[in-house]
């Protein structure tokens, strides 16, 4: 049989709406959901869209376990934490306010509040084009086990974390350092049963004194690595690091590195997966010559990869390492980044601490409303890690605390937009500012 040379001509169809909302939320991580969720509860018409097949994207696919930089996060993220105390399934970190949970509660807590909300959810659904007309999108086309199917909306937001939604748009945006264009490595998260008391430095030190004092967490990473090499491991990570989860006897951990794997390539996402996993594995077998880990199992990894990094929106204002160095404050601030510029290593053998970062120290800072509005089309916003900013505010701003804050001001913008009849690109963000801080957030 001869295959195909020529190039393959899709044919030409068109499609009636399945589905007309006020706001289209693209991405059912910790950003989209609480974007879905201010929305909704805003009077908003709203549809959140997941490739996946539940929410919480890296919170529950991605099994990362531990949420950081919740300190002066209020709003849902409070609520959050009442739900997941009521089920028992966290476990603050060190005193908190950061905290690990369980993953299967996190999964059943996400979908009772869309529910309660009037979220409408459309989960094994990817986002595959975008229409768009006058400065404005108008449709996003999707692809599910339903066929491909067009959804029409007023307002958008990319809560998808690589910027999938904006760049179908055809949005300008960044990617990876300024320099190299390499981008973080990815991890996949794993959860452990098993794991000797030695090897949990830190939480030994907290639960004698009350606190955990500089050097005691690196400590821990590099006793890890170096019982990891006594038993013929050499991790890809230069910091392992271990922590207990809410029920007795689970840890999350995260051993693996895989060096610039871009979101645009699924194959290289494909071929880290499958490195990662077997690393995993390989790094139990390992370990068990050593009589203090011969109990460790691998009890569950991720279903996806965390890429720390993707695509970085272009917005009304780019976010700057200057600014986060200055602790810049704006008068349109909707959340307030507390996280330090966590650059991990960009190429094997290289410890994070030691390089990357270019020295660069982050105070507290706002992420202003205008680093959610792109500016390519006045009634798209993002929401998450692909925000407009540079590589090293990206690095500080990332982690998923304040995803939830930014996803807030989002869903909160939009109800603002609405009931004044204008654009994610033409309301004061001042007005999302005064929200946010009505809502509980310190700003």
């Amino acid at each position: 049989m001869d295959r195909l040379t020529e190039p393959i001509i899709e044919p030409r169809r068109e499609l009636l709406p399945s589905g007309n909302y006020d706001m289209i939320v693209c991405g059912a991580g910790p950003a989209g959901v609480c974007a879905a969720l201010a929305a909704a509860r805003s009077g908003i018409r709203t549809l959140l869209v997941e490739g996946g097949g539940c929410l919480g994207g890296v919170w529950t696919s991605g099994i990362l376990c531990m949420i950081h930089d919740v300190a002066s996060k209020a709003g849902l993220m409070s609520e959050l934490r009442a739900r997941l105390e009521r089920m028992e399934a966290i476990r603050y970190r060190f005193g908190g306010p950061n905290f690990t949970y369980d993953v299967e509660a996190m999964k059943a807590v996400l979908e009772e509040m869309c529910g309660e909300a009037g979220v409408e959810v459309r989960l094994h659904t990817r986002v595959v084009d975008a229409v768009a007309s006058g400065g404005r999108l108008g449709a996003i086309v999707t692809e599910s086990p339903s066929g491909r199917e067009a959804f029409v909306a007023d307002y958008f937001v990319d809560a998808t974390g690589n910027g999938d939604l904006a760049a179908r748009a055809g949005c300008r945006f960044e990617m990876g350092h300024p320099d190299s264009g390499k981008v973080q490595p990815a991890t996949l998260m794993a959860v452990f049963s098993g794991l000797p008391e030695s090897a949990l430095t830190a939480e030994r030190h907290y639960n004698r004194y009350g606190r955990v004092e500089p050097g005691v967490a690196s400590g821990e990473k590099q006793g890890l690595l170096e019982t990891f090499r006594s038993a013929g491991y050499f991790a890809s990570n230069d910091a392992p690091t271990v922590f207990p989860l809410p029920h007795p006897g689970l840890y999350g951990c995260m051993f693996n590195h895989e060096f610039d794997v871009r979101c645009d390539s699924a194959e290289a996402i494909t071929a880290a997966t499958i490195r990662a996993r077997k690393e995993l594995l390989r790094a139990v077998q390992a370990v068990w010559k050593l009589p203090e880990w011969k109990e460790l199992r691998l009890i569950v990894t991720a279903d996806h990869i965390g890429l720390r990094e993707g695509r970085r929106i272009n917005g009304l204002y780019r976010l700057r390492a200057e600014d986060i160095v200055a602790g810049r404050r704006f008068d349109d601030g909707v959340c307030l980044v507390n996280f330090s510029v966590d650059v991990h290593s960009l190429e094997p053998g290289v410890y994070q601490a030691r390089s990357f970062t270019d020295g660069i120290k982050a105070r507290p800072y706002h992420v202003p409303y205008r680093a959610l509005v792109s500016s390519d089309y006045a009634n798209l916003a993002m929401a998450g890690r692909c925000i407009s900013g540079d590589f090293y505010a990206h690095a500080s701003y990332r982690v998923t605390g304040n995803a939830v804050a930014m996803g807030e001001a989002v869903g909160a913008a939009a109800g603002l937009a609405r009931r004044s009849g204008r654009t994610f690109a033409e309301l004061d963000g001042r007005l999302v500012s005064d929200e946010m801080r009505r809502r509980g957030y310190e700003l």
